[in-house]
């Protein structure tokens, strides 16, 4: 089931063409990154499908059709910006928050103890958030997010100002909610947490969705004709290959235009005192590929749109 759907959105802010005939869809259970560069659009798009702004054209269904007050309830939102009260006391500013998404005091004061102790702020709780580190912001920000169990998560680089230890946690809860069906939208810089948490990813460029799909698929849809092969023998010698390398984690063979790592594979196999442990088609980082993606649209297309505001 789909959570959300956006069918060809744009919007436009003046002369500024912010978003642009954007389509996606999250579905329950998955987590879905919204990458680009800044000013890509993103932000818009998120304001948009939360009824923030309203699109030009195009449809945004969230839970099967338009926003509501009573939908919002069911949503979690994290933005990039520090947005809570800075001269409230933490604990304060939880409950509070939790009331305007309709919980109980009670049941909002065991879930805040809950939280706060598995992020290590339970005794921060009587300070005001202006005392607190920017990590400790962070982690309060995320609690908010998700104290009323929301069924639609949407996290801007929640990983900010974060050390390893609190990134690790954040990251298997957000995959535990994962695992719990929850629907997750996450938009970050950091390629590298796409990679192990996303299952799907679209990127955007200049208001427009340039690249989308499965990880795994985007990856391998710009993988390059170089293997990594482990194992003995004089690899150097195989008369299919452009250029063998000898690195620390086995031999890099990179192929010639016409030849498949399949036909590779089966000349290795002819070959003898050749033995192969491992075979593995090298693919790009999603770095790479953003890096490689964006670079070529700023390359080839010139800029009609500017920087859309606050994306």
């Amino acid at each position: 089931m789909n959570i959300v759907q956006i069918e060809q959105v744009s919007k436009r802010f003046g002369q500024t063409q912010a978003v642009r005939d954007v389509s996606l869809h999250v579905a329950a259970g998955e987590i879905f990154g919204l990458l680009g560069p800044n000013g890509a659009g993103k932000t818009t798009t998120i304001r948009m499908m939360l009824d923030i702004l309203r699109p030009d054209s195009g449809r945004i269904a969230v839970f099967g059709g338009p926003m509501s007050e009573a939908k919002k309830d069911r949503i979690g939102y994290l933005p990039e910006e520090r947005g809570l009260y800075s001269d409230q006391k933490l604990l304060d500013v939880i409950l509070y928050l939790a009331s305007l998404k309709g919980m109980g005091r009670r049941v909002a004061k065991e879930r805040a103890e809950a939280y706060l102790r598995r992020l290590d702020l339970w005794q921060h709780r009587d300070k005001k958030l202006s005392m607190l580190s920017r990590g400790m912001h962070q982690k309060a920000q995320f609690i908010v997010t998700v104290l009323h169990e929301p069924e639609l998560l949407i996290v801007d680089e929640p990983f900010s100002g974060l050390d390893p230890v609190n990134t690790r946690l954040i990251r298997q809860m957000l995959l535990d909610f994962k695992a719990a069906g929850k629907a997750i939208i996450m938009s970050t810089h950091q390629m590298h947490q796409v990679e192990a948490m996303c299952d799907r990813i679209a990127l955007v460029n200049k208001g427009e969705v340039v690249l989308d799909g499965p990880v795994m698929a985007v990856r391998r849809r710009f993988a390059g004709n170089t293997v990594l092969v482990n194992g003995h023998g004089p690899f150097e010698q195989i008369p299919l290959m452009a250029q063998a390398q000898l690195t620390n984690n086995g031999w890099r063979l990179t192929l010639p235009d016409g030849v498949s790592p399949q036909m590779l594979l089966r000349q290795i196999a002819t070959h003898e005192g050749l033995a192969v442990e491992q075979f593995t088609l090298v693919m790009p980082g999603l770095e790479e590929i953003f890096v490689k993606v964006v670079g070529a649209d700023e390359a080839t297309t010139p800029s009609t749109n500017g920087d859309a505001p606050h994306a």
